[in-house]
């Protein structure tokens, strides 16, 4: 699955507003795994409630809403920075707006010097000189006359290709801004991807052995770079993964998800789901129709 495809995180996918994912450059790819990007424009007085389970780690984001920039540059955009989460994320959209985000790996989080372990559950203003500037750019230019900044028609090329050009913006400023990553954040970075990718890894003196790592190196590393624990990262993916096959999977018990995911039993996966997601498993596959 590539990761513009990679469904997990997004709870509820039929009411997200007009979202994309562009991959991070191949330059890029030991600072941010992928540039996200929603575009939204309600009527007026209609909200949108989202409920994401974040993937574990940062996000440095670019926003513009309520009818976006006035004009271009830096305008009624402004740069936010999101630590690692314990729960599911909540936002109401309302008006017309964008953002552009980057998920960064724990290579980014150490290039731009973050302690994410102190951001855990924030949202933060962050100084990022002309970013919000170039990435607005981008977003605005063939915009619709009548309301400046504000996507229209997504999907149609014009729109897809204002998608590419502010990613490449994004990825340009991170390419001049970013340090070289700490080399133990490039250890971090593999930490990571073998949870992300590998399902057999539920416990963490499982990780450390593929690492070939001690179980407190694996635990320093994950809070330096992550802040979270190693556990904490392990048990986020696995909860994206059961979101995903309860909500596309209708047939698979919820224990038998549970037992694939390597949970000892149904109960336990389900005093996880209450505990970060705020309802039982059952409960959100019968919402999430």
């Amino acid at each position: 699955m590539t990761d513009e495809l990679d469904p997990r995180g997004i709870l509820f996918p039929s009411g997200l507003p007009e979202f994309h994912r562009v991959p991070a450059p191949a330059e890029l790819a030991d600072l941010a795994r992928w540039f996200w990007i929603p575009e939204w424009r309600l009527a007026p007085g209609e909200t949108s409630r989202q409920e994401v389970l974040p993937f574990p780690a940062c996000n440095l984001t670019v926003q513009a809403g309520s009818g976006g920039p006035a004009g271009g540059g830096d305008a009624g955009a402004t740069v936010g920075l999101t630590g690692p989460t314990t729960r599911i994320s909540q936002r109401e959209l309302s008006g017309s707006g964008w953002a552009v985000g980057a998920l960064l790996r724990p290579g980014g989080v150490s290039a731009l010097r973050l302690s994410p372990a102190e951001l855990r559950d924030l949202e933060v203003p962050f100084d990022a000189p002309g970013l919000a500037g170039a990435v607005s750019d981008a977003m605005v230019e063939a915009g619709p006359p009548d309301v400046p900044g504000v996507p229209d028609a997504p999907g149609v090329p014009e729109v897809a290709g204002r998608r590419e050009r502010a990613a490449g913006a994004y990825g340009r400023w991170l390419a001049e801004h970013a340090a070289p990553p700490d080399p133990a954040a490039l250890t971090a970075n593999e930490l990571e991807e073998l949870i992300r990718t590998d399902r057999e890894v539920v416990h963490v003196d499982r990780l450390a052995r593929l690492l070939g790592l001690s179980t407190r190196s694996v635990q320093r590393l994950s809070l330096r770079f992550i802040g979270l624990p190693p556990l904490a990262v392990i048990r986020r993916y696995r909860l994206q993964e059961a979101a995903l096959r309860l909500r596309e999977h209708r047939d698979v018990t919820i224990a038998e998800i549970a037992a694939e995911l390597g949970y000892s039993d149904q109960a336990h996966l389900g005093a996880d789901f209450r505990t970060v997601l705020g309802f039982a498993p059952g409960a959100y596959r019968r919402g999430s129709r």
